[in-house]
């Protein structure tokens, strides 16, 4: 079983793994290999990291193949204030799975109003020109956190899903150049 103390996550983290359990099985694994190795969902149901990976995607992407569903039901499922979710960096009060689910609720209730079908059925282009609605002051027939937050805390944490990695900065054509190198490649 993989040790789950402060010490071995902050370690993990760093190098871009995180604790997933496989097939009963504790492991350290990125959320693209949990995604692609089917690693158990902690708190997440399925129809939440389908909904979760579409708005996703939306926003950033590639955000579904970077796991963007294992990575936020991985980071729901630790103490909050170990937690790497942009919610924690927007003082959102715990728990964080509350702010996440309300969320996709009022996109998936945005949707159905917009369009009459779920954000899961929506097309790219209809479910990526849903989301600069949530820009404005004030949404016709919003029903969730504020707009804006869910904007910002969703978006941010697809773009740090799918370019927060080595391989995501050079998919942008644009040199690595940390200050520090991590021990290796993410």
């Amino acid at each position: 079983m993989v040790s789950t103390n402060r010490r071995n996550l902050l370690r993990g983290a760093g190098l871009g793994l995180f604790s997933f359990t496989v097939a009963g099985v504790a492991t350290w694994l990125t959320p693209r290999e949990a995604r692609a190795r089917g690693a158990e969902l902690q708190i997440l149901t399925a129809d939440e990291a389908r909904l979760l990976e579409a708005i996703g995607e939306a926003f950033a992407p590639g955000a579904t193949d970077a796991g963007i569903a294992w990575f936020i039901d991985q980071q729901l499922s630790v103490p909050a204030n170990d937690s790497l979710l942009m919610a924690r960096y927007f003082n959102v009060p715990p728990p964080f799975a509350d702010f996440y689910r309300a969320s996709m609720n009022a996109l998936n209730g945005l949707s159905s109003a917009r369009f009459d079908k779920p954000f899961t059925e929506l097309m790219a282009a209809e479910a990526e020109g849903l989301l600069p609605a949530l820009l404005g002051a004030e949404v016709e027939g919003w029903q969730g956190p504020p707009a804006l937050l869910v904007y910002l805390v969703l978006r941010n944490d697809a773009v740090d899903v799918v370019y927060g990695t080595v391989e995501g900065i050079e998919a942008l054509d644009i040199p690595y150049m940390a200050h520090i190198l991590p021990p290796s490649k993410w």
